[in-house]
């Protein structure tokens, strides 16, 4: 596991038992990496409730609700998709914070509109509205997917810290 990363799982454990909040995760391009990541950690279990890999627009509407209206009027890659995600986390858990993850890694996939390395997350709190995020990440697809997922943990570690 890259230091970094494990750090990042490792301080969001320490922030998520210091607040009493629980955590979910909803993955496609990423594939279940921040869940692994969590996971990694010793005792995760008592601040990480589960994770969703939802990579198809079958599998985001059958495990978290995502409409088949959001997915074709915006896309899987899109900041509406990316909100539904993170109230599906929540409502299929017992979390208190959620993070959604959906995006491009490529090689392939990219267009002008949403180039590869375009991924959007979106941070969601039981009883609250999901903020969502834009970000445009470099390299190959290991570099977007490594990015992605360390923004993922420090997006659920600044919430977490809101409380």
């Amino acid at each position: 596991m890259e230091p970094d990363l494990e750090a990042l799982a490792e301080a969001l454990g320490t922030t998520l038992q210091q607040s009493g909040l629980v955590a979910a995760a909803a993955e496609s391009c990423t594939g279940g990496w921040v869940a692994k990541l969590i996971t990694d950690i010793a005792g995760s279990s008592a601040w990480f409730d589960r994770g969703f890999v939802t990579y198809s627009n079958e599998a985001k509407q059958d495990l978290l609700g995502v409409q088949a209206a959001t997915l074709a009027a915006y896309g899987a890659v899109s900041e509406a998709t990316a909100r539904e995600m993170a109230v599906g986390a929540l409502t299929h858990s017992r979390a208190d914070l959620a993070v959604a993850i959906t995006g491009i890694a490529g090689p392939g996939g990219g267009s002008a509109e949403k180039p590869v390395g375009t991924v959007w997350m979106a941070w969601g709190r039981r009883g609250a509205e999901p903020e969502a995020v834009c970000h445009h990440f470099e390299g190959d697809r290991g570099a977007v997917r490594a990015q992605a997922a360390a923004e993922a943990l420090r997006g659920l570690i600044a919430r977490a810290r809101s409380t």
